[in-house]
């Protein structure tokens, strides 16, 4: 079947990468290891789910991140190679010690639970990332183990949800409590469908409060159309409800049927972010093209 000019499209793009954004992705025999584990037990990792190009770094480094819940999210977010429109596994009741036995089998020192958002279940999965948590320190106590969840916003009275289900996260005391903005607040609508930028913020807002020493952190992923001075105006917006870290990253469009990139940032613009957002007081900053929100994520 001939391709269409859409695919034909977006290949072009793919080929017109800026050299900053091609790397190899590490040595085949870190890259299988971690991916027979883990296919042999149905379990799945953001890193392989989102084809992250720092995988067989994050790996040799003993790090990974895991993506709970399954691999179909209720939401379809304009920019994320996770598979959507489909209806949501049911949950795997043994996913959790499926989880902590790949973490001990990998040896991993820190490791990163996320998860697909899973506005069909009755507290979103908040619980779901307690019992994965507890199952990794039963049996690997060494292990940190840091939280990327979803905004948590659904049900009849959503507000009130939402800061039950961040309390039930942070009452497991996880190593860090991250939550993505994602992109800019005039941005949000196209690029996060679903999703609101106030909200995203009333989640970190909401995990300092019940517990300020848990550190939070939040990523943008540039290259959607926003400026300079938004992103400074975003990441001025994260410091007010003091978040600990940041992550900037490029937004490098999955397929054809993904948003398209508008602008591939270069390695200098991201130094220069790097450094005002180091400026503004984050404690912890990840800025460059190929940055992702668990990059070096045990540092």
């Amino acid at each position: 079947m001939p391709s269409s000019p859409t695919d034909l499209d977006w290949r072009t793009e793919v080929q017109a990468l800026p050299p900053w954004l091609r790397r190899s992705i590490g040595t085949a025999s870190e890259l299988s290891t971690v991916q027979q584990i883990i296919k042999q037990r149905q379990i799945h990792t953001i890193c392989e789910e989102g084809r992250c190009p720092n995988r067989g770094e994050c790996y040799s480094q003993k790090t990974a991140s895991f993506l709970l819940m399954g691999p179909t999210c209720t939401r379809s977010c304009g920019f994320c190679q996770v598979d959507k429109g489909h209806a949501p596994m049911p949950l795997d009741p043994q996913e959790p010690d499926k989880v902590a036995e790949a973490v001990g089998l990998l040896g991993l020192r820190y490791v990163v639970l996320t998860a697909v958002a899973r506005d069909d279940l009755d507290d979103g999965g908040a619980g779901w990332f307690v019992k994965t948590i507890d199952a990794i320190r039963s049996v690997n106590p060494e292990t940190q183990v840091e939280v990327l969840t979803p905004d948590f916003w659904s049900g009849k009275d959503a507000e009130q949800q939402q800061r039950e289900r961040i309390a039930t996260v942070v009452g497991a005391q996880p190593a860090c409590y991250n939550h993505n903005v994602e992109t800019v607040a005039r941005l949000q609508d196209r690029v996060r469908r679903g999703a609101k930028y106030a909200r995203s913020l009333d989640v970190l807002s909401h995990v300092k409060a019940l517990d300020p020493s848990i550190p939070t952190k939040s990523g943008l992923m540039l290259g959607h159309g926003e400026t300079e001075a938004e992103i400074i105006e975003t990441l001025q917006d994260l410091r007010s409800i003091e978040c600990d870290r940041v992550t900037l990253g490029q937004y490098m469009r999955p397929s054809s049927e993904h948003l398209p990139v508008v602008k591939y940032w270069t390695p200098a613009e991201f130094d220069r972010l790097g450094a005002i957002a180091t400026e503004l007081g984050f404690h912890h900053v990840r800025s460059g093209p190929l940055v992702r929100s668990s990059y070096h994520a045990g540092e």
